[in-house]
């Protein structure tokens, strides 16, 4: 029975460890894609007619 026990407790902290590095991966993309919208803005705003 703590065989049992122990696979799944390396089962959880591997799905918990999966789901961190998902996070951190969603969280960096989001974030680079607002730094471009914003980017983009700016881009476009300097180059607007005056």
């Amino acid at each position: 029975m703590s065989q049992q026990k122990e696979h799944d407790d390396g089962d959880t902290e591997r799905w918990k460890e999966r789901g961190v590095m998902l996070r951190v991966f969603v969280y960096v993309f989001a974030t680079h894609l607002f730094a471009g919208f914003v980017w983009l803005l700016f881009h476009v705003g300097q180059h607007a007619p005056k």
